[in-house]
C-alpha cells in the first residue's frame, strides 16, 4: 500500500514538472492559445448555449407560449412512459398530488405539494428531460408542459396559456414553506 502511494505521488509530481516546462516533453501539446491541446475557447456564443438558467422571478424565461392543450398531447407522446398517463408515477417520480402532506408523517413531495415557484418547472423541463434526451425541447413544448403539469395539480384551468409573463404569476401552494438563507452577506428576495 505504501509503495503504490508513493510511486502514484511521484507519477504526479514528475508528470506536473514535465508539463510546466515548455521546453520538455510536452512541448508539442502547448497551443498558441491553450496549454494542454484540449478543449475549446469559452466564447461568448458558446456560453451562451449554457446561460439557460430560470429564475424564480422569471428572469432568464426565452420568448415562447404553451398551452394546457398542447402540454396534454406532448405530455402523453414523450413524458407518460415514465410519470404515469396523469403524472401519477411510474419510473420516474410523481407529479401532481400531495398536497396538504407535508406536515404529515408521509409527505408525498410533487410539483403541486413542495415546489415554491412555477418557474422551477420550466427551467428543470428545460434542463433536464425527457430523461433520454434532456434539452431537446423547444420553449413552446417546455411552456406547454409545464401548463400540463400545473393544470394536473389544480393550479391552472383548462384554457390557459403560459408565456414568460403568466408562468411567474402562478401562485404555487408551497411559495413559502422554505427557509431563507440568513447568512448577513445574502440579499433577501422580496416575498
Amino acid at each position: 500500500m505504501r509503495v503504490s502511494l508513493l510511486g502514484t505521488l511521484a507519477c504526479l509530481v514528475l508528470t506536473g514538472a514535465a508539463l510546466a516546462d515548455p521546453s520538455g516533453p510536452a512541448a508539442s501539446l502547448h497551443g498558441p492559445s491553450d496549454r494542454l491541446g484540449i478543449g475549446q475557447a469559452a466564447t461568448p456564443e458558446r456560453l451562451a448555449a449554457w446561460d439557460i438558467d430560470v429564475r424564480a422571478d422569471g428572469r432568464g424565461l426565452p420568448p415562447g407560449h404553451g398551452s394546457v392543450r398542447d402540454g396534454a398531447a406532448l405530455f402523453g407522446a414523450r413524458c407518460a412512459a415514465c410519470h404515469g398517463a396523469k403524472g401519477e408515477g411510474g419510473a420516474a417520480d410523481v407529479l401532481v398530488g400531495g398536497q396538504g402532506s407535508l406536515a404529515t408523517p408521509k409527505p408525498v413531495r410533487t410539483v403541486g405539494s413542495y415546489w415554491p415557484y412555477a418557474t422551477t418547472l420550466f427551467d428543470y423541463i428545460r434542463r433536464a428531460m425527457p430523461f433520454d434526451a434532456p434539452q431537446s425541447l423547444g420553449a413552446d413544448e417546455t411552456y406547454a408542459l409545464s401548463a400540463y403539469v400545473l393544470h394536473l395539480n389544480g393550479l391552472l384551468p383548462e384554457d390557459a396559456v403560459l408565456d414568460a409573463g403568466t408562468l411567474p404569476a402562478v401562485t404555487m401552494p408551497n411559495r413559502h414553506g422554505f427557509t431563507g438563507d440568513a447568512r448577513p452577506d445574502i440579499p433577501v428576495p422580496a416575498r
